[in-house]
């Protein structure tokens, strides 16, 4: 069965930076992961390189910046202002520093602290990866037909 939308994947797969190879993330090692093609869980350009795919086929796909998270450019609409007193005690307040933020709809979200002072935080909310070329390598391991 190939992969089209509304299909239930299981899979391994990694996510890499084109430039230095740096590794995002990946479930090598972990237990694979199992989602449903267009629930919203991967970029839209992730999940049409995986259209058509079937069990038992690896890719590696290259995912320009403009496809994936965007460009990398600050603008005043991505940072926010949040007072010190907000972050718990024990995170270490570094500029360049991702932390993960939930939204009231309690998706969790990635900042990038711009800087600080004693009273205020600087966040910049564009994604940490905008302006990165991507390597998306996967394993298809299970392909379930649409519900």
């Amino acid at each position: 069965m190939e992969i089209q939308y509304g299909s239930t994947v299981t899979m391994h797969f990694s996510l890499r930076l084109v430039q230095d190879d740096y590794l995002v993330d990946t479930t090598d090692g972990d237990e694979p992961m199992t989602f449903v093609v267009g629930d919203g869980d991967w970029l839209p350009a992730m999940e049409e390189k995986l259209l058509g795919l079937k069990a038992g086929d690896v890719r590696r796909f290259e995912i320009p910046a403009e496809d994936a998270y965007g460009p990398a450019e600050i603008e005043e609409e991505n940072l926010q202002n949040i007072p010190v007193s907000d972050f718990p005690p024990e995170i270490e307040l570094i500029p360049g520093q991702v932390v993960g933020f939930t939204t009231p709809d309690g998706d969790e979200i990635p900042g990038t602290i711009m800087g600080f002072t004693d009273e205020i935080v600087t966040i910049n909310f564009l994604h940490p990866l905008a302006g990165h070329d991507l390597i998306f390598e996967v394993e298809i391991l299970e392909v379930l037909p649409p519900q």
